[in-house]
């Protein structure tokens, strides 16, 4: 899961990008693109040329790419570019599928937002046919792309520091306007139908995932606390039980202020982070490790918590070191020595199994087996 060291596009040739749809997330992905300098971005697509060349215009106005951007109005004349050798898809989940698939069958590298299919079923024959093509497949998780990831898990995993992980605990929520589950795709049982569970939920479990190295739950017992009329899951909560008795929950929703917390309980002490999926702006990722002691003396008892604060270079609104940058950069790194990394396919099949089973646990309101990946 660590960062890829930059790799230098190989004899001067960078990985060339797509963009498919002109999502709002992609813009954040377009200034990803810019400062990756083993990526270069060649082409977007939209449903209309209009929409592509207002896209692309007011990308340029923000973040200027240091060539011209083609602009294309249809998604197929995307797939049959013949300078494009992968494409970013932040297509609604209900419709990904079907161009992911097609995107593969054209012989391109897919990165693909979250959550990646409606369901585990759909994602395996994705994975599938990405393996089969020797092609890169990954999900557009940003956080696991960060610098700090890896020196915290490290920390997480510290026998003598923090101990035996015992509990895991997430919260990832915005609060969302009530024209919201009116007019946006999140609240669509036809384009988002896993709705704050897959907005949002797929960071908490991923999260939980890599505390524990890719371990995974046996079971999962969940609740969904409100739906929309169509009932698409607007809040969420969810407990999963791993082996040697660890346990994890997390909470996600569209009805409290954002908040994005993780917090790691060891036998030992504890580690926490309380900005997990976007970093706090600034040029440091942080987070902290903590030994609380209770401290007797006569009649006077002090609570201590040794603490230590953590932090990593990083850029949080962009540039060469920010988390998007780092996983354009590590993508096009697989796609130019022709070396997919099975590691990113089987964190999101693994996501997507452990989402699956919360959201078949809440409708039967039992708890039910994790299938293995």
């Amino acid at each position: 899961m660590s960062v890829q060291a930059s790799s230098a596009s190989i004899a001067g040739k960078p990985c060339r990008w797509g963009i498919m749809g002109a999502a709002a997330i992609a813009r954040k992905n377009w200034q990803g693109l810019r400062w990756a300098e083993n990526s270069r971005l060649i082409a977007v697509a939209s449903r209309s040329l209009e929409r592509s060349q207002s896209f692309i215009l007011e990308c340029q106005g923000s973040v200027p790419q240091p060539h011209e951007v083609e602009a294309l109005g249809s998604y197929e004349e995307l797939l049959a570019h013949p300078e494009v050798d992968a494409v970013y898809i932040p297509l609604p989940t209900g419709v990904r599928k079907e161009w992911i698939l097609r995107a593969i069958a054209a012989g391109k590298h897919v990165l693909s937002e979250k959550p990646v299919t409606v369901s585990v079923r759909d994602l395996r024959e994705i994975v599938a046919a990405a393996q089969k093509a020797n092609l890169q497949f990954m999900d557009g998780v940003m956080f696991m792309h960060s610098a700090r990831l890896e020196p915290m898990v490290a920390q997480i995993m510290d026998s003598e520091r923090v101990g035996r992980v015992r509990r895991i605990c997430s919260h990832f929520s915005f609060h969302a306007p009530e024209s919201f589950f009116k007019e946006n795709i999140r609240a669509s049982d036809k384009l988002e139908p896993l709705g704050c569970l897959g907005d949002l939920g797929w960071y908490n479990i991923r999260m939980t995932l890599c505390g524990l190295r890719g371990q995974m739950p046996h079971t999962a017992r969940a609740r969904c606390l409100q739906t929309t009329g169509n009932g698409v899951p607007t809040e969420f909560s969810a407990e999963l039980d791993f082996e040697g008795g660890t346990t994890a929950s997390f909470y996600c929703s569209f009805h409290t202020e954002t908040q994005q917390w993780a917090h790691f309980s060891g036998e030992k002490g504890y580690v926490s982070l309380d900005d997990f999926v976007l970093p706090w702006f600034g040029t440091a990722s942080r987070w902290s490790s903590h030994q609380a002691q209770v401290v007797a003396e006569g009649c006077f008892m002090r609570m201590e918590n040794h603490e230590r604060y953590h932090a990593v270079d990083e850029i949080a609104t962009g540039g060469s070191t920010a988390q998007e940058t780092n996983m354009f950069r590590t993508f096009s790194n697989n796609v130019l020595t022709n070396s997919p990394d099975s590691y990113w396919p089987e964190m999101a099949l693994k996501t997507q199994l452990v989402l699956e089973a919360c959201l078949l646990s809440a409708r039967k309101d039992q708890p039910v087996p994790v299938e293995a990946c």
